[in-house]
């Protein structure tokens, strides 16, 4: 892996010195896996640095090819070991004690969210059954920032439309996705909106 990391660090530098941006990505929150066109886009780049190195390295004599071989190898198998660690480890391998045997309080977390049968769209029937509740939780926003082309966030964008295009509050809550309410609990005027339909 190191060699793999040692291209992508490569990579990133060169683009900062070029003035481009090096593309800090968000954290991925799901399963971790990683499709297979996504994983021959990112590892091309190394393996075909492999590619070279071997053949270059070949062409001088083969010892320096085998003296070569742990950075060869590292990045001609890019694409399988990317693969491989995008994966969750196979039983034991990387697990923490924890995950063997989890805390006292970690497995009564666990019990309770398990039991709970409330999700985020029954808060939104709840600030609309409560005007109180619905006064202290707006109170509680931070105040609207001004919208521009690259802070536009798509759940609330779409969650939006699907209240504008719904005849009731009922109908709105049942279609939102979880995200979608989430964001539209988080901003004031698109909650304010979808609670003034009966």
């Amino acid at each position: 892996m190191a060699p793999v990391m040692m291209i992508f660090q490569s990579i990133a530098v060169i683009e900062i010195l070029a003035g481009l941006d090096a593309g800090w990505q968000t954290q991925r929150r799901d399963d971790g896996t990683v499709e297979r066109s996504e994983l021959y886009r990112k590892y091309g780049i190394p393996t075909a640095c492999g590619v070279v190195m071997a053949a270059s390295a070949y062409a001088v004599s083969l010892p320096l090819l085998l003296w070569m071989s742990p950075v060869v190898v590292g990045l001609l198998f890019a694409v399988p070991i990317g693969a491989l660690t995008a994966r969750p480890a196979f039983g034991k391998l990387f697990a923490t004690p924890e995950e063997g045997e989890p805390p006292a309080v970690l497995r009564r977390a666990n019990e309770l969210s398990e039991s709970a049968d409330v999700g985020i769209n029954s808060a939104l029937v709840e600030l609309h059954d409560d005007p109180t509740l619905l006064a202290f939780h707006v109170a509680q926003l931070p105040p609207p920032r001004a919208a521009r082309p690259d802070t536009i966030a798509a759940n609330l964008a779409v969650g939006r439309a699907k209240v504008d295009a719904s005849d009731t509050f009922e109908e709105a809550a049942a279609h939102l996705s979880s995200r979608e309410a989430f964001s539209i609990l988080s901003d004031g005027s698109a909650l304010s909106a979808g609670l003034q339909k009966r």
